[in-house]
């Protein structure tokens, strides 16, 4: 079946033009699954085309997008994802894409302050919304300056339909004939940070340049076209794919794009707020899915316990990817003994790099935790920020990655300089992470500088502890700040949950050949959870507040 336009072959093919050209090849294949509904190729390309006409006769189409550099802005209309996972996602984000608007994910668990904040930084034209949501909006929709146009999906919810707004659906079905706009691969995409050190940003990518860095078009050679892509899906199908990271997380995001490009299929789990690993595993086994992404130890550790307490046939599985965060050893040879036929992949980036590091276990191998191999893109740039650190120095740098890189942060020169740098000639990304190079081209990845703990004058890298302390197996989840200490400046505290009673010297004992003795915590707290956000990530400033409230220095 033919996709709905042609291909327009070109040096820097969009990812619409790729997806509508593996649609030409390949219509009939599935291209995304949720619950009963399975949709092919040529049906999501029919509806993506749909909301484009749609977003076009709402004036929130562009015939010619154009982004200022200098200002730090586009003339694209932008256009709001305020969704769970699902086949809308995939719909409303291509359908931007083709209407040459920039779409944008939005945390769904954020407050009407926090979505106010985004929404008037990114001034969406429309938000696409899940019906659950309705009632945040009916709080942030007054504090804008200009009322966006409202595009509501149904869920279990069943909350009306707000004013103003219209379904999905009728979005698709009620859109005038018009023609499309010619996308460009120098369209925008907008990747908002989380926000879990900082107030998110609006990341400004060059949507070809996001394929090459984050969705495997790095993988093809540089002059590729969309046409030529086409045919490679259909002589060889793309991964079948387990969509139960975020899509609104960049790495959730970056696979569904990933995925799609290659003409493969996106299973989505039916349940979209939280990851349910039992779900996950009994949907790997039925629909015989060989690519699974887990975000770092929030999904993979209980999906490893639940899978040494439960029999599952996943010798399907080929691939297992993670990132988001550190995931342990344990956790990892758990995984690989329950799927035999996977490669482990734990990678490491930031929305403003895409993947740039990548530690592979083969089946058989013995997995690691917090070393990666060096790629073509990563490097790691000296602690005052001016040259490349050098490997086997024992340097403390920042790590950075090369291009394709994004045009800044929206709205946001001034954050732009202090991220975006120049070394040797070379613009680089830095991530805000700290690395060490290692004797023989690999990498040790330190953390977040943001939560950094200095005790004494030493640099204690709270991801580091947090490694050495899921090292005892009734350590179901962990998280490590500083609070304030009279002598030290600070003392680590780390705040844990356990699935059994333990002293805390045994934790102590079980960490004492992984970390120095200064970077051990000093204070254990026991809570029944801690607060993450829906990719996984823990909640630093909710930890920061929560011990420096309950522990008196």
């Amino acid at each position: 079946m033919t996709a709905t336009h042609e291909a327009r072959s070109g040096p820097r093919p969009g990812v619409v033009e790729i997806l509508r050209a593996v649609a030409a090849t390949v219509g009939d294949r599935e291209a995304v699954v949720h619950g009963r509904t399975r949709r092919t190729y040529a049906e999501v390309v029919a509806n993506v085309d749909a909301f484009a006409r749609y977003l076009v006769s709402r004036g929130a189409g562009c015939e010619e997008a154009c982004t200022d550099t200098g200002a730090f802005d586009t003339n694209q209309k932008r256009l709001a994802l305020y969704l769970h996972n699902g086949l809308e996602f995939a719909e409303a984000l291509y359908g931007a894409m083709a209407a040459r608007a920039a779409p944008f994910n939005v945390n769904y668990r954020y407050t009407a302050t926090e979505l106010v904040a985004i929404f008037d930084d990114a001034a969406p034209a429309v938000i696409v919304y899940h019906s659950m949501f309705a009632a945040t909006l009916i709080d942030v929709l007054p504090e804008l300056p200009h009322r966006p146009v409202l595009v509501q999906v149904p869920d279990h919810s069943d909350y009306p339909l707000l004013p103003g707004a219209v379904w999905f659906g009728d979005a698709l079905t009620t859109a005038p004939t018009a023609q499309l706009p010619e996308p460009s691969g120098e369209d925008l995409v907008l990747v908002y940070t989380g926000g879990t050190t900082g107030r998110p940003k609006g990341v400004m990518w060059r949507n070809h340049d996001l394929w090459i860095a984050a969705c495997g078009g790095a993988d093809y050679p540089a002059d590729i076209t969309a046409a030529q892509m086409g045919r490679l899906a259909d002589e060889v199908p793309g991964p079948k794919f387990l969509a139960s990271a975020p899509f609104m997380h960049g790495a959730g995001l970056w696979f569904l794009m990933r995925v799609l490009a290659q003409g493969g299929t996106v299973v989505i789990p039916d349940a979209v707020t939280r990851f349910d690993e039992a779900q996950a595993c009994a949907l790997i086994e039925h629909e015989r899915i060989n690519c699974v992404l887990l975000v770092a130890e929030a999904f993979a550790n209980p999906m490893a316990r639940h899978l040494t307490e439960n029999k599952y046939d996943l010798d399907c599985v080929t691939f297992v990817g993670l990132g988001g965060g550190i995931t342990t050893m344990e956790t990892k040879s758990a995984l690989m003994a329950a799927m035999p036929n996977a490669e482990l992949v734990d990678s490491a980036g930031s929305s403003e790099t895409g993947g740039i590091l990548r530690a592979t276990a083969q089946p058989g191998d013995v997995a690691t935790s917090g070393t990666f191999a060096l790629s073509p893109r990563a490097c790691v740039i000296s602690a005052d920020r001016s040259r490349f650190a050098e490997a086997g120095s024992g340097e403390h740098g920042w790590l950075g990655a090369r291009g394709p890189l994004p045009v800044g942060y929206l709205h946001d020169p001034a954050k732009t300089a202090t991220t975006f740098i120049e070394v040797a000639g070379e613009r680089i990304a830095l991530t805000g992470d700290r690395a060490m190079l290692l004797d023989g081209g690999g990498l040790r990845l330190l953390g977040r500088d943001s939560v950094t703990i200095n005790s004494g004058g030493e640099k204690i890298f709270a991801e580091e502890v947090e490694r050495a302390v899921r090292r005892h197996p009734r350590v179901r989840d962990v998280i490590v700040v500083g609070r304030p200490h009279p002598r030290w400046g600070e003392q680590v505290v780390a705040v844990v949950v356990l699935d059994a009673p333990v002293a805390h010297s045994e934790l102590v004992e079980a960490m004492s050949d992984q970390i120095a003795r200064y970077k051990r915590p000093k204070i254990f707290i026991e809570v029944g959870a801690i607060p993450r956000s829906p990719a996984g990530k823990p909640d630093y400033r909710w930890a920061k507040s929560f011990v420096e409230n309950l522990v008196e220095v």
